[in-house]
């Protein structure tokens, strides 16, 4: 789902800002233990060897001449209002997987809401294209299959970089999945789908440009981005509310982040 394409789409704002404010990364290097040379290595990234180069290649040629400059051309010449339209709509048709996913969680509020949102959104807001539902303040927050099953103790799995649309973890793309067997998602053509994504790609997309310049920046931008996508998972699994500690500064500056972010939808 998941850029570079898909990159961006996975790793929203306040993910970027915080992996480089509140945590330290260290790269793969040696260190000395009892006159020994030790390799240092991640366990959540045994196959660092190959995500490395697909990382390059996604970042260094797939993001700069096609998902960048093709979000730029997309948010530049589309109407304001046909752009907001079209990422309404290609969010509705996630609502019903979110329904479930909700109700797996015993989640029963947020799937009702999701389910307001879906009749109400799909029927007066003309299959989507309009928003109806956020004038009962009912929230767009969506949920993953992946995120049921690190609900139940499911760990995000090896850390992988797909060649040309970024991060990912076996978790996620098991979530994926199944998120896809849903209606109506299973019934949506090829072509279709592959427009949905690319919608919700763009638009994420371009809610990072302006902070790109913070992965170029980084020591170690392989890095920089594999510790933002874990902190986005845990995010996402605990509802905004991870089990970390951080100072109040920090938590007042990731708060500021998350609001300019949610101002998009």
């Amino acid at each position: 789902m998941s850029s570079v394409i898909t990159l961006f789409f996975r790793l929203p704002l306040f993910v970027l800002i915080y992996s480089l404010s509140g945590c330290s990364t260290t790269p793969e290097k040696p260190i000395e233990l009892e006159t020994k040379s030790v390799n240092v290595s991640d366990p959540r990234d045994p196959f660092e060897a190959i995500n490395r180069p697909f990382w390059t290649f996604t970042w260094d040629y797939v993001d700069k001449y096609i998902a960048k400059p093709t979000s730029e051309i997309y948010t530049t010449y589309t109407p304001p209002f046909l752009r907001t339209g079209l990422y309404n709509m290609a969010l509705n048709l996630n609502e019903p997987a979110s329904i479930i996913n909700n109700v797996l969680q015993l989640k029963f509020t947020d799937a009702a809401k999701n389910t307001g949102r879906f009749v109400l959104n799909s029927t007066i807001g003309l299959f989507g294209f309009y928003d109806p539902a956020s004038d009962f303040d009912w929230s767009g927050e969506q949920e993953e299959f992946g995120e049921v099953l690190g609900s139940y103790g499911i760990g995000d799995g090896p850390y992988i970089v797909i060649p040309g649309l970024g991060p990912s973890s076996v978790r996620e793309e098991v979530g994926d999945y199944v998120d896809g067997l849903y209606w109506p998602l299973v019934v949506i053509d090829f072509w279709p789908n592959i427009a949905r994504l690319g919608i919700l790609a763009l638009e994420k997309r371009a809610t990072v440009r302006d902070q790109e310049q913070l992965v170029v920046e980084s020591e170690d931008p392989y890095e920089f981005i594999k510790n933002a996508y874990f902190q986005n998972m845990n995010y996402k699994l605990y509802d905004g509310n991870p089990p970390i500690i951080i100072n109040l500064e920090e938590e007042a500056e990731i708060d500021a982040f998350l609001d300019d972010f949610n101002d998009i939808d």
